[in-house]
């Protein structure tokens, strides 16, 4: 009979699993190549472009992050300690007047896009008229006072810029708001949207305090660094001919500063020091830019067709944008004079 040794019968050894790179792991590797290749990239990026480049990013960056980080904490308190009811018994039962007091209510309860999407379904499961909800929705983000401070911030010496964008920024909530009153339809609207939603508990607020706050710092700052760096990327690599090509055809300039604000769907606290870095463009089509994004971009309308619908969406995006930009343009003419 034969015996099994010792040594041949043992605790198991555990298996060993592969390890992944962390992004720490990797965020140290480049700064030691950094700090080592330090004389080699001085001369390499000691280029006049990049050099230029490098200051519109980080000036774009610093002057837009106080304010960043303001809208986040106002949209976070929001969303944590102001009920959705307090809107619904200040609303007067009328919805063409209750579309004018929804508008009005973005200046005082401001919030950043992404943030204003769950608060006017909050406020459409509380009861609140469809109509005011989503007026509610495009003013908050637009003519509240954290955006018009940085607007002004951004563009000193122009204070009808700030009152420019304030009344095309409202014409536009409002606007909608009516539109829709008048021919929008319970059924463009996903019936998840319409279901009545449970207050927040009082022991869940701090909690949810943080959590939105965080969520939308990250998000938008995310996108303002993305603006920032289309912003320098503009200022350098694209000729100054063609800004002013733009600015002497003005109509081609307003139609690619909307969808050049479609498409970068920058944070309404940031946005204004991106457009004011497009130094060769003249106002009028800047303010476009600035009526028109926080109204639609890419992002709200992935935010409106996952929260609403998609049927919802593919009508009051086109629609918004459409008016965002007669607006916009409208309240130019009124307050700048015109085309500057």
């Amino acid at each position: 009979m034969e015996t099994v040794s010792d040594t041949a019968v043992g605790p198991a050894e555990p298996v060993r699993r592969r390890r992944g790179l962390t992004s720490v792991e990797v965020l140290c590797a480049i700064l030691l190549i950094a700090i080592l290749g330090q004389s080699w990239l001085q001369t390499t990026l000691d280029v006049p472009a990049l050099r230029t480049g490098a200051t519109v990013f980080v000036a774009v960056c610093v002057q837009a992050m106080p304010f960043l980080v303001l809208g986040v904490l106002i949209s976070g308190g929001i969303a944590a300690f102001v009920p959705a009811r307090v809107l619904r018994r200040i609303l007067p039962r009328k919805e063409n007047a209750a579309v004018g007091v929804a508008g009005l209510a973005g200046v005082a309860l401001p919030g950043c896009e992404c943030a204003s999407v769950p608060v006017a379904r909050r406020l459409i499961g509380q009861g609140v008229a469809p109509a005011a909800a989503l007026t509610f929705l495009l003013a908050a983000p637009a003519v509240n006072p954290v955006v018009l401070v940085a607007t002004a911030v951004a563009f000193p010496g122009e204070p009808g810029m700030v009152l420019a964008r304030f009344l095309g920024s409202l014409a536009t909530a409002m606007v909608m708001g009516w539109l829709w009153a008048r021919w929008g339809k319970l059924e463009w609207i996903a019936e998840r949207a319409l279901r009545r939603m449970p207050d927040v508990a009082v022991g869940n607020r701090w909690r949810t305090f943080a959590e939105t706050a965080r969520a939308d710092l990250v998000d938008a700052g995310g996108f303002l660094v993305l603006g920032a760096l289309i912003s320098a990327a503009m200022g350098v690599l694209v000729p100054g001919e063609w800004f002013s090509a733009l600015g002497e055809q003005i109509v081609l300039g307003i139609l690619v500063m909307a969808v050049l604000a479609v498409l970068l769907a920058l944070c309404s606290e940031a946005d204004a020091f991106v457009a004011a870095s497009l130094s060769a463009l003249p106002l009028l089509p800047k303010l476009v830019f600035l009526v028109v994004g926080p109204a639609i971009d890419v992002k709200l309308f992935a935010l409106q067709a996952g929260t609403f619908g998609r049927s919802f969406a593919l009508r009051f995006a086109p629609v918004t944008f459409v008016v965002a930009i007669s607006c916009a343009v409208l309240a130019g003419w009124l307050v700048l004079g015109g085309v500057r």
